[in-house]
């Protein structure tokens, strides 16, 4: 048996990377590296299927969640930014 489900906040992450840009222009590694930090800050919600959530979603609790995603992004990009001059930090000495 192959159930079939994902989290809503993974698939919300990758459309605001997409839609921002990002996709396309930061190397494959740093992306990996900011989904993984970005969405460990997030709860976790399951959904089975895309097209039933978009149809049942409230506005209102959609936007509080791309406002989540927004802060987590903030957070996880000073972060590898602070990680990244701390190790270029360490390579010079």
């Amino acid at each position: 048996m192959q159930l079939e489900f994902r989290n809503y906040y993974e698939v919300l992450l990758m459309e605001i990377l997409r839609d921002e840009g990002l996709m396309e222009e930061l190397p494959e590694d740093y992306l990996a590296d900011l989904c993984c930090v970005t969405l460990n800050q997030l709860p976790v919600r399951y959904i089975r299927h895309l097209v039933d959530t978009y149809f049942f979603e409230d506005y209102n609790e959609l936007q509080q969640m791309k406002n989540e995603i927004n802060q987590a992004l903030e957070r996880s990009r000073a972060f590898l930014k602070s990680n990244l001059q701390k190790q270029l930090q360490t390579d010079k000495e």
